[in-house]
């Protein structure tokens, strides 16, 4: 019954900047993390970003002090605001929300949006 739906992605020039856009429908308790994941063709999915629901935030290495993530609890929606694109930022950039419970913990993922630097 959860369902992410992501949007923003396109082709920019290197330097440029992109904001993905997620929102999350469904039956999604509030004690969840939502984030961005990205995949390059012969590559592993690697971490973009995450926010907890209480605004604490994670970067990976190679995108910190470029790209920054946001959510709002209200609306199930998390947004990554991506500065300073670089052509190895090109991927498929895909939504995830996480939740845990006392009882059973959930993994959802979107279908993905294309970000291409170049130029």
């Amino acid at each position: 019954q959860v369902q992410l739906v992501e949007s923003g992605g396109g082709l920019v020039q290197p330097g440029g900047s992109l904001r993905l856009s997620c929102t999350a429908s469904g039956r999604i308790y509030s004690n969840n993390v939502m984030g961005w994941y990205r995949q390059a063709p012969g590559k592993q999915r690697e971490l973009v970003a995450t926010i907890t629901s209480g605004g604490t935030a994670r970067y990976g290495d190679s995108v910190e002090d470029r790209f920054t993530i946001s959510r709002d609890n209200r609306k199930n929606t998390v947004w990554l605001q991506m500065d300073s694109l670089k052509p190895e930022d090109t991927a498929v950039y895909y939504c995830n929300v996480f939740q845990s419970g006392r009882r059973s913990e959930y993994d959802w993922w979107g279908q993905g949006t294309q970000v291409t630097v170049s130029s």
